[in-house]
């Protein structure tokens, strides 16, 4: 990570040494805009301190910054100095708000410098002369080049920090902690769409780019209302759906399953003898299990399927548009990709520990034989968990029409 860190600072600093050095005259039309993107930048930075600081305080990976909104028309019609100097006015009164590491807010600075230069360059080929010539004619033209140049000026930012975090910025490098949740990008796309209009109004009509800063005000605290939403109904430990937020999910796509005439399953997975981990280990360890086994679950499963932490070591999965052929299939894969799980961790002493060979038991509850609603299907899995355990650990066990369970030897894929 600190090679990588180094190198791509090295490389930063010699591209805009090459781009500064290269660049054309500085007009009075450039200085004018830069001042007034410089104070619609100031407002809005402090007008929002008090959100953006409980905002990054609640982030522990990507975190989409709404100023973007101010560098990226820079970037479009400033000269590469006057865009560095925009940035670093930006930036700089963001880590007076924030106080991260100086080695973070350089590395960030330098990777948001070389983005607003490639996304200039990008500008200058393919959308500096149309819009010059800006019309009814090309409008639609003009938006949708701006919005490329925006979509590469995001993503060399979002490949460049996603790096970083891949290699040991992040505790848990999972998908989302290194390239954002949807509504990360969501916000991202909002962030650049802005931008692209603030650019516009900045070449056609300078002072109606006042009113983007009340927008950009009130994106910030909608930002923050979406982010508290979404933490009431996430797991803090594992970045799944917490108790409420799965039974929501939960709830909507029951009733679409039964609007459509659909199976739906339900499955109930406890980890077997998971105090055992915290009392070998440490609770820290006992947290890397549950995030690495949330991360497996995501990934085996389909996109639709809903997946929750119910509380302690037990997590919820529902399956809709599974029979039950399918969701033996499915449970069985779980139960096998848990046990093969090499997780890595410390122990009790800070030691490097690698746990290996943890199994689950799984009960699965039908809609329908099981149930009708959330709550009966709940009801019938947990006691389908209860005679896998019962039966041994590490099984697959189906709930019976009346809630008992079939007797014989539990489910393999044979």
């Amino acid at each position: 990570m600190i090679i990588f860190l180094l190198s791509w600072e090295a490389v930063a600093v010699a591209l805009l040494t090459f781009a500064i050095v290269t660049t054309g005259q500085t007009m009075l039309v450039d200085w004018a805009r830069f001042g007034i993107l410089a104070a619609c930048a100031t407002v809005h930075i402090q007008l929002t301190r008090r959100q953006e600081e409980r905002r990054r305080n609640r982030v522990t990976a990507v975190h989409i910054d709404l100023s973007g909104i101010w560098v990226f028309p820079g970037a479009l019609l400033l000269p590469i100095h006057l865009t560095l100097l925009l940035i670093v006015i930006v930036r700089t009164q963001r880590w007076f708000n924030s106080r991260r590491p100086p080695h973070k807010f350089v590395f960030t600075s330098l990777t948001h410098a070389v983005s607003a230069w490639v996304a200039h360059e990008l500008y200058q080929t393919f959308a500096s002369a149309e819009v010059a010539r800006l019309s009814p004619a090309n409008s639609l033209q003009v938006f949708g080049i701006l919005m490329l140049v925006g979509f590469c000026y995001a993503a060399l930012q979002a490949i460049v920090i996603g790096s970083l975090l891949a290699l040991g910025g992040t505790s848990a490098p999972t998908l989302s902690n290194v390239l954002g949740t949807k509504d990360d990008n969501l916000l991202e796309l909002s962030t650049i769409g802005l931008g692209t209009i603030a650019t516009i109004l900045l070449v056609e009509i300078p002072p109606a780019i006042v009113i983007l800063v009340l927008i950009t005000v009130l994106g910030n605290r909608l930002a923050e209302i979406n982010q508290l939403q979404s933490e009431a109904r996430t797991d803090p430990k594992t970045g799944i759906f917490n108790v409420r937020g799965w039974s929501e999910s939960a709830e909507r796509a029951l009733a679409r399953s039964v609007r459509g005439g659909e199976m739906l399953a339900l499955l109930m997975i406890d980890l077997d003898h998971f105090k055992w981990i915290n009392d070998t280990y440490g609770h820290p360890a006992g947290d890397d299990v549950l995030r690495t086994v949330a991360q497996t679950l995501d990934e085996i499963t389909r996109p639709k399927d809903i997946i929750g932490r119910f509380g302690g070591e037990e997590f919820l999965i529902l399956l809709p548009d599974v029979d039950e052929t399918a969701a033996k299939v499915t449970a069985e894969r779980i139960r096998v990709a848990l046990a093969e799980q090499q997780i890595v961790s410390t122990d009790k002493r800070g030691g490097r520990a690698r746990i290996s060979d943890r199994t689950a038991s799984i009960g699965v509850a039908l809609l329908g034989p099981n149930g009708t609603t959330v709550e009966q299907l709940l009801h019938a899995a947990d006691a389908a968990v209860y005679a896998a355990k019962e039966g041994g650990r590490n099984q697959v066990r189906f709930a019976d029409a009346d809630q008992s369970f079939t007797e014989g030897q539990p489910f393999t894929d044979s």
